[in-house]
């Protein structure tokens, strides 16, 4: 049995979504078009993906294993056409994935000597799709902060930076030189107490389910404009925390808060030339910033 493609699609987005109607809209297709393809591909696999019943729209365990199955198969199937046209053009072309704050210039000034005749990218990535931007082909290699789910990755480590604390001015901490992680125990953090477990560890607002539901936040933007308001804190590689600087927030170091972790990463099956060399030219060059480098907030 050849699997459709198509199909599979319009089952993740129903298993994302778990409602067929949302995800009929997000397909841009009629709903009883939606179910129709589901009924097929289910006759395929000769399986029921979804329990479909007076509580909702539930994964079945066959639906649980095809949803764990079918992601990064749709990735990789978007992958190989984006190389496959990639490698028709006449002029050969580097992708390069970058996390916001981390410059990557030094490793292409480097790359692109040795390399003249390739057409380097540059993809700027956030927390939600550093990886799958290589999984998908949307990016060749990229700089990475750690930690990210490595499965089916090469992942070369590069550095460790420094993390701070982003705090209002006027915040009653913003005066002090640095602070520890038990001073900001009564702080509300504005992002996933996981990527900070010194934090989480004696986070007050954790106890008795008190925490303030936190709404999805994806850029650092995002993150800078509550904590300029006074709605909470956040915690940031140094070198982001330098790069977007501004002047109603101040960044103080955490003595003990342990540092973030930037890597090379790209699919493992690749062979290309063009990704190891741009690792070689980036192991050369790229380091991270030092404690002294403490950005001002003023």
């Amino acid at each position: 049995m050849d699997l459709d493609l198509r199909k599979l699609r319009y089952f993740v987005a129903v298993a994302e979504e778990l409602h067929f109607g949302r995800a009929a809209e997000r397909l841009h297709i009629a709903q009883p078009v939606l179910s129709r393809q589901i009924r097929s591909l289910e006759d395929d696999l000769g399986a029921e993906v979804f329990d479909r019943d007076r509580r909702g729209t539930l994964l079945t365990p066959a639906g649980q294993q095809l949803l764990e199955d079918a992601v990064p198969l749709l990735a990789s199937a978007e992958a190989l056409v984006r190389r496959v046209k990639a490698a028709a053009q006449e002029t050969p072309t580097l992708t390069i994935g970058f996390m916001p704050g981390i410059t990557v210039t030094p490793a292409m000034v480097v790359f692109t000597t040795r390399h003249p005749g390739v057409n380097v990218r540059l993809l700027r990535t956030t927390w939600d799709d550093q990886v799958q931007v290589l999984l998908d082909g949307r990016a060749d290699i990229g700089v990475v902060r750690l930690p990210i789910e490595g499965h089916g990755l090469q992942v070369r480590p590069l550095f460790q930076e420094p993390r701070v604390v982003v705090l209002p001015v006027g915040h009653r901490l913003a005066d002090r030189a640095s602070v520890s992680v038990e001073d900001l125990a009564s702080e509300h953090l504005l992002q996933d107490p996981d990527a900070v477990p010194e934090w989480r560890d004696v986070a007050l607002e954790l106890r008795g389910r008190r925490r303030p539901e936190v709404p999805a936040i994806h850029q650092v933007e995002e993150k800078l404009e509550p904590v300029a308001s006074g709605a909470g804190i956040c915690v940031l590689p140094l070198s982001t925390a330098t790069f977007y600087t501004r002047p109603d927030v101040v960044p103080l170091p955490v003595a003990d808060i342990g540092p973030n972790e930037v890597a090379l990463a790209w699919v493992a099956s690749r062979r290309s030339p063009l990704i190891h060399d741009f690792a070689e030219a980036a192991r050369e060059t790229l380091t991270g910033p030092r404690t002294g480098d403490r950005p001002s907030g003023h």
